[in-house]
């Protein structure tokens, strides 16, 4: 057998994590538990336009039409903290999706054995990804009908137009156009993955990992205890992390008074602090670390993630100032080469209203 792979997918958040295990008697089925969450907000409207593909937006996660062995288009969740795709059960039966090898998959309850199925060819856009081993989940944990990995955008460019709701796939030999009010910060590279090394939060040096599949930002353990052992702790307050796999996670959020990411200065920033999967895939588990979710990322413009160059560019707005905020508070953000400017109003709030706590986990 092939050596071991460490795989991931991250999405609030979901580690699929070792190699393909050997065929062998599937384990009875486990009745999954039931979890109310928001339904996918699908709008037939939307259609395809050469490589620019209409999004809508699940919750603050964004989602795009893709097409598996000709047939389609179905919804996909874009998740850039995701090493490879995944499918919904009831799209794969439909499709009738020949069986791959079982793999181990780590969600924040423990690990389990989840079944794959082969996609010949997953087109999303003009970009086609193939021969891809998609786990199999529940779509009510997804949120739409699959989830759309880093193993069909390599190669590629993905910008992220959070004011649009659009989604631009492109060639990352295609040169790029400098637009205004845009930070380039490069990247380091592991797994596939953007590991940002240009961050601090708080004064501490953190690593960050841009993470489109993940409603709200966390932060490890590691970066709470430096945050906080030389200070009194704020004010916490509760969050419950979902995973695609339906198992939950209670979590404590705490405003990080200021953050930075290349010449971005971000103000009152909501984190989660967890130590979850992925820090531990990334070799981020014992230095202070960040995923940064959609509620961060929705406060920019646009987003490109270029996986090829290693480039990250975050696109400012014009008024310079934030919007998703958590629990009606907003993020207040400028280039720290500019002055900050004041006039415009935060956007409205998509993150749920939380509970406050008396003290840290």
């Amino acid at each position: 057998m092939a050596a071991p792979r460490a795989l991931c997918i991250a999405t609030l958040p979901l580690l699929l994590a070792a190699a393909a295990m050997p065929q062998q008697a599937p384990d009875p089925p486990r009745r999954a538990p039931t979890i109310p969450l928001h339904e996918a907000m699908l709008d037939d409207r939307l259609e395809i336009a050469g490589n620019d593909i209409d999004a809508v937006q699940i919750e603050t996660r964004m989602a795009v039409d893709v097409r598996i062995d000709g047939h389609g288009p179905y919804r996909f969740v874009v998740d850039s903290g995701a090493d490879r795709s995944a499918i919904g059960q009831r799209l794969a039966a439909d499709l009738r999706l020949p069986a791959g090898d079982p793999v181990m998959l780590h969600g924040m309850a423990g690990a389990s054995r989840t079944r794959t199925v082969m996609i010949g060819t997953l087109a999303v856009g003009g970009s086609v990804a193939t021969d891809i081993a998609a786990p199999v989940l529940p779509e009510r944990f997804l949120g739409a009908s699959g989830l759309l990995g880093i193993d069909a955008l390599r190669g590629q460019r993905l910008m992220l137009d959070f004011d649009a709701d659009t989604i631009a796939i492109e060639d990352t030999r295609r040169p790029v156009r400098a637009q205004r009010d845009e930070i380039v910060v490069t990247a380091r590279r592991r797994g596939g993955q953007l590991i940002l090394t240009q961050a601090r939060a708080g004064g501490v040096p953190i690593r960050a990992v841009v993470d489109t599949g993940s409603q709200l930002t966390i932060g490890n353990l590691a970066l709470r205890d430096a945050l906080f052992r030389r200070r009194k702790p704020p004010a916490f307050s509760s969050a419950t992390l979902v995973g695609v796999t339906g198992d939950q996670m209670a979590v404590a959020v705490a405003i990080v008074p200021e953050m930075r990411i290349g010449g971005i200065q971000l103000r009152d920033v909501p984190v989660a602090f967890a130590d979850l999967p992925p820090f531990a895939l990334f070799e981020l588990g014992d230095v202070p670390a960040m995923m940064l979710g959609t509620d961060l990322m929705g406060n920019f413009r646009r987003v490109s993630l270029d996986f090829g160059a290693r480039k990250v560019r975050f696109q400012l707005r014009r008024c310079q100032t934030g919007g998703a905020g958590f629990g009606g508070r907003s993020m207040f953000m400028h280039d720290t080469g500019t002055p900050p400017a004041s006039s415009c109003p935060p956007r409205p709030s998509r993150m749920p209203p939380v509970e406050p706590v008396a003290a840290l986990p």
